[in-house]
């Protein structure tokens, strides 16, 4: 249960950075946060011009087969690096 109370609070921490974290990592975060909260990618890769659903379709589809629990650990680490590097 800890580890669930730490991602919780990761994610509310993710609001409260000071600045804008770089697009590698705010696709890492969402990518982890999805692989955390629904495991793996399921349907169609967006097509098209949709570049940004592209991108995060892509990210997410990097940590397929990754446990949500290491996900979860994955998350909290890539937030409290942030807050040390940009606060």
């Amino acid at each position: 249960m800890a580890l669930t109370d730490d991602f919780n609070t990761a994610v509310v921490r993710s609001k409260e950075l000071t600045q804008r974290p770089t697009n590698a990592d705010l696709l890492s975060l969402y990518a982890l946060y999805k692989q955390a909260t629904e495991g793996d990618v399921t349907g169609d890769r967006p097509g098209g011009f949709d570049f940004k659903a592209i991108a995060k379709f892509d990210a997410w589809a990097e940590r397929k087969g990754i446990s949500k629990e290491k996900a979860m650990e994955d998350y909290v680490a890539l937030i409290n690096a942030l807050h040390q590097t940009k606060s």
